[in-house]
């Protein structure tokens, strides 16, 4: 058994849809903790006027009773309040009437970093609409709704999941961020960052070595990496790693079969060691920016500034959020991997069961 999911939606649509396969029956969800989630992601310095407008709750559609997963699909949605003044722009069907309300005239600037103009090469479009509303980070709301799931499955073998900005704009002083974010702002700029999201009370024993498919690390990158502006991954000391010698690098065991340290993160040879899981996603600078970039009109093929549309100055404490929920959901699936279970007792007993035959204790 294992868990899927599958989303849809764009960004000024009507709404962000998902069906989520593999969850056992007997989950008990609770929807303010999930809505809380979708806060979180919508908080932070600099972010879009945008954000104040969308009120993110999550509506399910099927799949639970009562609050009680069924082991049936659960399908949800996050709606699009910012749809209604994109109504005629985005509306699923023809159009009827004279274009009203916003994204009513075709787009040919695609912005360098963004998925414009890569994604109306490969798909065909005309419209580089049709590239940008999909690959839009507003997508990211339903992965979060999906995360907040994964952590109460995780919640009962006793893990849990956190993340946090360490890092925006080059400034790893929280109390500067603010002032780096102003600026940025004022040059009409944007900034990255680095997010840091950890893992406690994961036992050893998930992912596996095997087959480079299964190895855990790997698809811990892959999640995070599968997250809109993060260019880079690092697990535990990463690549500071690579700047020492083996007698510095490793974790030494001690009884009890602790380490001494973490410089791995959690994970050795794509499997868990029973360490806290770590790891860190960097963001680059958000690209579309209030000062246009150099690009080309695709209608022309004559050089033009990029589109400009409505942006955060930094999203990197959102990342945070995002980035938890898929550290999250890649530990809960290999979690229900691991001990399986058509109901939730049949999973936190085959996961009590585990540690008993290991002799591991938790701290």
């Amino acid at each position: 058994m294992t868990l899927e999911l599958v989303t849809a939606g764009e960004s000024h649509g009507p709404a962000l849809v998902a069906i989520l396969t593999g969850l056992p029956a007997g989950l008990r969800l609770d929807r303010e903790t999930i809505d809380e989630d979708l806060r979180r992601r919508r908080e932070g310095y600099g972010r879009s006027p945008r954000q104040r407008i969308e009120q993110d709750e999550i509506e399910v559609l099927a799949g639970l009773r009562h609050g009680v997963t069924l082991g049936s699909p659960l399908a949800f949605a996050v709606r699009n309040r910012d749809h209604e003044s994109w109504a005629w722009g985005m509306s699923p069907w023809e159009p009827e009437g004279e274009p009203t309300g916003k994204g009513t005239a075709v787009v040919t600037l695609p912005r360098p970093g963004h998925a414009d103009l890569a994604g109306s090469l490969k798909f065909g479009h005309v419209d580089v609409r049709n590239a940008l509303e999909r690959a839009s980070a507003r997508r990211t709301a339903v992965d979060v709704a999906a995360g907040a799931v994964a952590k109460a499955l995780l919640a009962g073998i006793g893990v849990a999941v956190t993340g946090k900005a360490i890092e925006i704009g080059g400034e790893a002083s929280e109390e500067r961020w603010e002032a780096a974010t102003n600026a940025a702002r004022t040059a009409r700029d944007t900034l990255g960052g680095v997010v840091e999201v950890v893992a406690e009370g994961v036992p050893p024993g998930l992912g596996s070595y095997a087959e480079k498919r299964d190895r855990l690390d790997a698809r811990l990158a892959a999640g995070l990496m599968g997250i809109q502006a993060v260019k880079g991954v690092e697990i535990g000391d990463g690549f500071g790693l690579a700047r020492v010698r083996g007698s510095e690098a490793h974790d030494e065991i001690e009884p009890g079969l602790r380490r001494r340290t973490n410089r791995a993160g959690g994970l050795e040879a794509g499997v868990t060691n029973g360490e806290h899981v770590v790891v860190r996603a960097a963001m680059k600078p958000l690209p579309t920016l209030m000062r246009p970039l150099a690009s080309v009109d695709l209608a022309t093929g004559e050089p033009a500034e990029a589109l400009v549309e409505r942006s955060d100055v930094q999203a990197v404490e959102a990342l945070a959020v995002v980035a938890e929920a898929a550290v999250a959901w890649e530990l809960a699936r290999a979690a229900l991997e691991k001990f399986g279970g058509d109901a939730l007792s049949d999973f936190v007993g085959a996961h009590a069961a585990y540690l008993d035959r290991i002799g591991w204790r938790t701290r």
